[in-house]
C-alpha cells in the first residue's frame, strides 16, 4: 500500500448502520461506494455490544456530552452493523462526499443521506431518537487508522487489484 499512498490511496471505515441493514439498503449503498471506484478490502457484520460502542465512540460522550452518546450507543446496538473497509483515491474525503451531511434534511439529493434518510434534526431532538442517517463514516485519516484498526485484524485484510487499479494507477 505505500507505494499507493504516494497517488493519494487510503482506507476509511464505513459502518451501515441498523437502519440501513433493516430496511434492505445495503446493496444499493455499497454500489453507490464501488461506483466512486472505492475498493471493499475488509467487510463483516456485527452486533455492537456496549463494551466495543465505548470503544468506537470513545469521544463522543465528552464531544456531545452524555445524553447524545446515550441515545447514539442506544441505536447502535439496535441491529446488525455492517462494517466495510474501503480503499481508493483520497477514500476518506470521498466517502464523506457520497454519503452527505450528518443530517438527512440537510442532506443533497444524490447522496446516501440526502436519497434514503429522511429524519430531521429537529424531530432527533425532539422525539430524543439518534438520527437515523443509515451510514457512519470516518471524519479524517486519524480516525479511520483508528476505526480501522478496531473493527478489522491483520487477518481480515483482502488485497487484490480491481479493473480501475489495473487501469488507473
Amino acid at each position: 500500500m505505500s507505494d499507493l499512498q504516494d497517488l493519494g490511496v487510503e482506507r476509511t471505515l464505513v459502518l451501515l448502520k441498523p437502519d440501513a441493514v433493516a430496511r434492505g439498503l445495503a446493496g444499493r449503498i455499497i454500489t453507490r461506494f464501488e461506483d466512486a471506484a472505492l475498493k471493499i478490502v475488509g467487510v463483516k457484520m456485527k452486533l455492537m455490544d456496549a463494551e466495543f460502542t465505548r470503544k468506537h465512540y470513545f469521544d463522543l460522550e465528552d464531544r456531545a456530552g452524555p445524553a447524545i452518546y446515550n441515545t447514539t450507543a442506544g441505536f447502535m446496538q439496535s441491529g446488525p452493523v455492517i462494517a466495510l473497509a474501503l480503499e481508493g483515491v483520497e477514500a476518506v474525503a470521498k466517502v464523506r462526499k457520497i454519503i452527505g451531511d450528518t443530517f438527512p434534511d440537510q442532506a443533497p439529493p444524490g447522496t446516501v443521506r440526502g436519497d434514503f434518510a429522511h429524519q430531521t434534526k429537529s424531530s432527533s431532538e425532539v422525539s430524543g431518537k439518534a438520527v437515523m442517517n443509515l451510514v457512519h463514516a470516518s471524519g479524517n485519516s486519524e480516525e479511520a487508522k483508528y476505526e480501522i484498526e478496531l473493527w478489522f485484524g491483520d487477518s481480515e485484510w483482502f488485497d487484490y487489484e480491481t479493473l480501475v487499479e489495473k487501469f488507473s494507477y
